[in-house]
């Protein structure tokens, strides 16, 4: 069977979710120690539409960041509502680049990364060339989701096999659990924190689950549908009826259980 095709996204769907898929990152900079320099410089690799990049220069005001992505849609967005100088003195700028590949050509205090590595086969591999393109005393840190054993992730597999697109998805091997990665990022020279939490969103709205992963995990089903639409509205069918069974709504809402494994790992000055 033939490999997917890259994802294509839709950062107005991805923005509907936006404060929920803000939160994790939140919580991700607050255990950001200090960085070695009073300008740094930043990189956050899979930046999107660059709402969640935005905070790193609310916390490192002076800083220079830069938010890579390989989506065209997500950087002209980025670069539309973001892009410029900053108030205490710094710059947000965004570049195509991809994660994949992508290496430091300069030393950086800090390489972050939101809820992206998930898509990048190997991305462990990747973690060596990340931590030795930091400045003594920067930090490199993620988010990844968690949750591919969850029903959401588990339904979306089964109709995918069903309806002949198993090539598309991810599977539960597309992140590490957190003790491999606290044993990938510990080691000489590097320190490193790990720890995993389970939100519960509260969606609102008609299919609420649904709605969420047409702007994330879905993304590859709906790109290798995008030219034939009666397939794509009998998957969606089948989707959606199962997301209802699986999140009942309640009084005020859906809850929406959501995994996350987050990673800070500390360069040694």
């Amino acid at each position: 069977m033939s490999a997917a095709a890259a994802p294509t996204w839709d950062p107005a769907q991805y923005l509907r979710h936006a404060g929920h898929r803000a939160r994790p990152f939140a919580d991700l900079l607050a255990r950001v120690p200090d960085l070695p320099q009073d300008r740094p410089r930043i990189a956050d690799l899979g930046c999107g539409p660059g709402n969640v990049t935005a905070l790193l220069a609310r916390r490192w005001p002076t800083a220079h960041i830069t938010g890579y992505d390989n989506s065209a849609e997500m950087l002209d967005r980025a670069h539309t509502e973001y892009e410029g100088p900053t108030e205490g003195g710094g710059r947000l700028d965004f570049a195509h680049a991809d994660v994949r590949t992508w290496t430091p050509e300069e030393p950086y205090d800090l390489i972050v990364s939101n809820a992206t590595l998930q898509w990048v086969p190997g991305h462990v591999e990747r973690f060596g060339s990340w931590v030795g393109g930091l400045r003594p005393g920067g930090t490199f840190a993620f988010q990844v989701p968690g949750n591919f054993d969850a029903p959401s992730h588990r339904l979306m597999r089964d109709l995918a096999h069903r309806h002949g697109l198993d090539h598309t998805l991810r599977h539960s091997d597309a992140v590490l659990d957190p003790r491999a990665y606290l044993a990938r990022l510990t080691g000489p020279g590097c320190t490193a924190d790990v720890w995993e939490t389970t939100y519960i969103h509260l969606l609102t709205g008609e299919d609420p689950v649904l709605d969420w992963v047409k702007g994330t995990g879905l993304r590859p089903v709906l790109t290798a549908l995008a030219d034939a639409p009666e397939r794509r509205e009998a998957f969606l069918r089948d989707y959606r009826a199962a997301l209802r069974d699986a999140y009942p709504p309640e009084a005020h809402g859906t809850p929406f259980p959501f995994r996350r494994i987050f990673a800070v790992a500390r360069k040694q000055q």
